[in-house]
């Protein structure tokens, strides 16, 4: 119903001279969507609170609705382009009025969880970028067609969000930052399996991947008021660093159904994690922490573990962030079970020591566009020394890429063993008392084998170098035969 318009608006963006990439396209959609929507929510409680004879505030001042600067409407009900801004007054209007006027909510806000701290968090991280007023007006006139009153609409513009988040992930720089492949994330959440009155957190939420498959896993069990109170209010948390993630994570998680979602745009790392306190910590975490980044000396003092590796920070901040019982599923380079620097060492025995690591999920190359490393998810229980690791080994039986995802089917072999941590020729398990306990050395290492790898010597590679050059040289020589 909407995918043509989603395609509109992007062929519009992309002749705009402001918007020069996937990721412009959907950050200056990622605002106007959230206008647009921001409209359908005060319609729908002014409608409420009429019904129950009582006066209904609206959060925006009459000017800056949507319905005055952007699609005013005459008594046909449709835009009347008379009345509605266009070109130079449009581009403005929105740069000089109404995005000072939306930044300046973070200031006026009662407090951080409330929708209008969100409204001016928004829009004091983003710009427009449109420089055509007249580009501006077309973008604008599509997004008024989209509709966000039935949970259908709502269903199907999240999951065309969702493909606009996939392409920008795809398109090449920054990739897996922004894109977790959501049939990984699911099996990571099937896996946990999280209650209704848990509170879930993702501390390096980018697009709010985790979070939204979470509801969406919860949602069906919400049975009553209170259950959809709690999971609107009281159960997700993020925290993310990067502006434009930061938008697009609160924008994809409004069309998967929370009106006011709890993500703070901060620095994780940046927080001491001896400062964290009972009250601060989760009963679920779920991440994919941005790895290969190197860290400043001052961050890392924040850390008993000094190590300028973003990653293994994250893992600190994630053992310390959880509640005693609670359930980590975290992805992290593969290098991590093995890397024999200091850092890596004292970090896997801390996990060993502390938690339970009863699962390491090995997944294959490919599994995360545009990364170039390989990848593991780590799954733990804090509380209790790890007694025994459960190794799986994900095989789909071909090579994975962008015209060849993961799919949901080639993790229910995974899911359904990992409930009893059976042993298969891809899955075994490791006693941890056999670790060598000066490296904690946890490589995934099948002792079923499968193809042994025979490592040749230089000479052998060379000789078989030397063999292929005779042989493409007597090719040659037959085709130039057969020409001559």
């Amino acid at each position: 119903m909407f995918e043509q318009t989603f395609k509109n608006i992007d062929d519009i963006l992309h002749k705009d001279a402001g918007c020069t990439s996937e990721l412009d396209y959907t950050e200056q959609s990622s605002w106007l969507l959230f206008l647009k929507y921001l409209d359908a929510l005060e319609a729908d409680k002014a409608m409420e609170a009429a019904l129950e004879g009582k006066p209904y505030s609206f959060i925006l001042a009459e000017p800056f609705r949507w319905a005055r600067w952007a699609a005013p409407r005459g008594a046909n009900g449709q835009i009347d382009h008379n009345a509605a801004s266009t070109g130079d007054d449009l581009r403005e209007m929105v740069n000089t009025r109404l995005f000072p006027y939306l930044a300046g909510f973070k200031q006026r806000a009662t407090g951080p969880q409330t929708i209008e701290y969100k409204i001016g968090e928004v829009f004091s991280e983003i710009k427009n970028k449109v420089q055509s007023g007249y580009n501006l007006r077309d973008v604008i006139d599509l997004v008024d067609e989209l509709r966000f009153g039935s949970q259908a609409e709502k269903h199907e513009l999240s999951h065309l969000y969702e493909a606009k988040i996939k392409n920008m992930g795809n398109a090449g720089r920054n990739g897996g930052e922004y894109y977790t492949p959501r049939p990984l994330i699911r099996a990571m959440i099937r896996v946990l399996n999280p209650n209704i009155g848990e509170r879930i957190y993702d501390g390096a939420c980018g697009s709010a991947g985790f979070l939204c498959e979470a509801y969406d896993h919860l949602a069906p069990l919400a049975t009553k008021a209170d259950d959809l109170e709690t999971l609107q209010k009281r159960t997700f948390y993020g925290k993310e660093k990067k502006s434009l993630a930061y938008v697009i994570g609160i924008m994809n998680m409004i069309l998967h159904g929370i009106e006011a979602p709890n993500i703070v745009h901060t620095n994780t790392l940046g927080e001491n994690v001896n400062d964290i306190q009972e009250r601060d910590r989760f009963d679920v975490i779920l991440a994919n922490p941005p790895f290969g980044g190197k860290e400043r000396k001052e961050v890392q003092q924040n850390f008993p573990i000094k190590t300028g590796e973003t990653a293994f920070l994250f893992m600190q901040h994630f053992i310390k962030s959880l509640k005693a019982g609670g359930r980590a599923a975290i992805v992290i380079k593969n290098t991590f079970l093995s890397n024999t620097d200091n850092a890596s060492v004292s970090l896997r025995k801390l996990l060993l020591e502390s938690c339970n690591l009863h699962t390491v999920l090995d997944c294959p190359g490919g599994t995360f566009q545009g990364a170039g490393v390989k990848t593991v998810v780590l799954f733990f229980t804090k509380g209790e020394a790890t007694q025994s690791v459960w190794y799986y080994q994900l095989d789909p039986g071909r090579n994975l890429g962008k015209t060849n995802p993961l799919n949901d089917a080639d993790l229910v072999e995974f899911v359904t063993l990992q409930a009893t941590a059976a042993t298969t020729a891809k899955s075994w398990s490791v006693d941890v008392a056999g670790l060598d306990a000066s490296t904690w050395d946890l490589s995934v290492k099948n002792p079923d084998g499968g193809e042994v790898v025979a490592l040749r010597t230089p000479s052998e590679i060379l000789d078989e170098i030397a063999a292929l050059d005779a042989e493409s040289a007597e090719v040659l020589a037959v085709i130039r035969g057969l020409v001559a």
